[in-house]
């Protein structure tokens, strides 16, 4: 759903093919999974049902492939979302999705523009970026704590987490693909990990 011509675009840049299809007998065959998407949750999940993915998602996660969720694809990794309705996630990560609150310092939902980023010392995707990376978000949901495999945060009126590293898992809440040159050195960074 949504960003995925412009996150292939960005791998292909960077030298590094990618392949584009709903079949789950090329997802099985892949060696890293890529999960992109822009929209709602449970329609995310839907579409997944739908083209019969979920098997090889949690086959891939089993045998311990990559994965690499990005936006709705970060979120779907989690238990659930409470957009539009309860949906349930993958569940590969702990936690749950909630609606971002209208503050003084975040009077608009959704959170739409370029934030300041922090990523932890030990954070393989943050690698070589300033302290405050500037990355391009578009949402109105989030994981609205620092999650205990967080490896950046970001605030909009409320702290989030914007990265995950644990194990076999990478994934993102930002759009690295629309994020220029900080976008290409995550990127970047995460192919050097395959």
């Amino acid at each position: 759903m949504g960003n995925i011509r412009s996150l292939q675009k960005a791998f292909e840049y960077l030298g590094q093919p990618v392949t584009v299809s709903a079949e789950a007998r090329t997802a099985e065959s892949a060696d890293v999974l890529l999960l992109p998407g822009d929209g709602a949750f449970a329609r995310a999940m839907e579409e997944l049902k739908e083209r019969n993915l979920l098997d090889a998602i949690y086959a891939a996660h089993e045998k311990q492939k990559i994965l690499f969720g990005v936006c709705i694809g970060f979120q779907l990794l989690f238990e659930s979302s409470t957009e539009f309705t309860l949906a349930h996630g993958l569940g590969l990560l702990p936690g749950k999705i909630t609606r971002l609150e209208k503050t003084p310092q975040s009077p608009v939902i959704p959170h739409i523009g370029w934030t300041s980023t922090h990523f932890t010392a030990q954070s393989k995707l943050g690698r070589g970026l300033p302290e405050n990376a500037m990355f391009y978000y578009v949402h109105s949901y989030a994981l609205r704590e620092r999650h205990e495999y967080a490896t950046a945060v970001a605030s909009y009126g409320q702290l989030f987490t914007a990265a995950i590293e644990h194990e076999n898992i990478y994934a993102v809440q930002f759009h690295p693909e629309k994020s220029h040159r900080h976008g290409l050195t995550l990127l970047k960074n995460f192919l050097d990990q395959l």
